[in-house]
């Protein structure tokens, strides 16, 4: 009896697939399948249902979530793509990505006659990250870059430079009055890139095959890193500390500066209303004074897969899904900033983003984390070297950070 139902279910199974398969072949409809971060707000959902219907049956996007977490998509995506998996058509890329995943042929370099049509108007940080060697591999669909948080009732004006951030710090005689990114991961690094850039350094040369790592502003960033670390206004629990950490330290009312990304307006607003009531934002602060202040693009990125079955209507889609329609639906529903610089003066991007011009500005003038193909292990040794802060020596430091990118730039290992 069980052997008949089984039997019978199998075959009616077979029917049903052999079914939608012949419907996919007779309509002519191609399945895309989207691999990017899991998405909760249904934003990149509506994106790929509005562009399988614009492409008048051309293809459909199923989306496949990736972890939340950046180094487990990675992880996951490079397994597959190594694999030669022929499921990926469409990539969310972080913007790290874009040279590895290039110099090991995973992803197809965007047409050249298509590219500038593609990427006009659009941040020119966002674009460049999507680049390497003078080709474009993907596009831009969000942005992101930190900024100043702060309280007005505790401060009257933000401060203009680190040093004197810490000094506002200190006067109010609370630990934890500033939070920062001080664990061992890849916020790390963000930060020491952020403040190396403002001090008008830099980790690798501009063709990035070459430690640059210039030894003034590198001793000037070490320094001020050391004495954030050690100031009596540093969270003691600084080692552990990561973007969420400092959102929901900030969120108890006690910290007076925190640098952070723009999610952590809305995360106020609806789970501490009292400070989102004294919430201000403002660029980061300057290291050298009379320069500004320049902080790291981050983002998601679109690429065609290069096993791709489909990679003519993958390219159509992404052109579709990274439109200024589209980019709305992420900034209004997601809380995603777009890289189309236009859309920043959008009265519901406005309304969504308050601090949406400081935002801008300070991604015209952001910077790129070293476009290279073994930027993991370079990330990995700087935030190795420089953890925790409160160990710096400032000298013994510059030289080892050196010797460490250096290391990793030429595949030496990390220690």
């Amino acid at each position: 009896m069980s052997y008949s139902i089984c039997s019978r279910f199998q075959i009616l199974l077979l029917v049903l697939v052999a079914g939608a398969c012949d419907t996919e072949e007779q309509t002519g409809a191609s399945v895309l399948n989207w691999y990017v971060f899991d998405e909760r707000s249904g934003a990149f959902q509506d994106a790929a249902q509005n562009c399988g219907e614009q492409s008048g049956g051309r293809y459909r996007i199923r989306l496949t979530p990736l972890p939340s977490d950046a180094d487990q998509q990675r992880e996951q995506l490079v397994r597959r793509l190594a694999a030669e998996d022929r499921d990926i058509d469409i990539i969310g890329m972080d913007v790290i990505w874009t040279a590895e995943f290039a110099q090991a042929g995973w992803i197809l370099p965007w047409p050249e006659n298509q590219s500038a049509s593609a990427t006009a108007g659009m941040l020119p940080a966002a674009v460049a990250s999507a680049s390497y060697r003078q080709r474009l591999w993907a596009l831009p669909y969000t942005s992101n870059a930190q900024l100043l948080w702060y309280r007005k009732d505790l401060i009257e004006a933000p401060p203009t430079s680190w040093n004197q951030l810490i000094e506002m710090a200190e006067a109010l005689n609370i630990a934890g009055a500033f939070q920062v990114q001080g664990q061992r991961y890849e916020g790390l690094t963000v930060f020491f890139i952020s403040l190396l850039a403002s001090a008008g350094g830099a980790v690798l040369t501009p063709d990035a095959t070459e430690v640059s790592l210039q030894t003034e502003p590198t001793r000037k960033v070490l320094k001020l890193l050391q004495r954030l670390a050690t100031s009596p206004a540093a969270d003691p629990g600084l080692a552990v500390s990561r973007e969420d950490q400092g959102r929901l330290a900030f969120e108890t009312g006690k910290p007076a500066f925190m640098v952070n990304y723009s999610y952590v307006w809305p995360s106020a607003l609806q789970n501490a209303p009292q400070v989102a009531e004294h919430m201000a934002w403002a660029r980061w602060p300057s290291v050298t004074p009379g320069r500004p202040s320049r902080v790291t693009i981050g983002g998601i990125n679109l690429a065609v897969g290069a096993y791709s079955r489909h990679p003519a209507s993958a390219f159509e889609a992404i052109t579709c899904l990274t439109s200024a329609s589209n980019q709305m639906i992420a900034a209004q529903k997601g809380g995603l900033p777009p890289t189309r610089q236009t859309l920043y003066q959008h009265p519901d991007v406005r309304k969504r983003f308050p601090m949406a011009d400081t935002l801008l500005a300070t991604l015209q003038d952001a910077v790129q984390r070293p476009q290279t193909p073994v930027y993991n292990d370079l990330s990995l040794a700087i935030s190795h070297t420089l953890h925790p802060l409160s160990h710096i020596d400032p000298e013994t430091d510059t030289l080892k950070l050196r010797a460490a990118v250096r290391r990793a730039l030429n595949s030496e290992g990390l220690f």
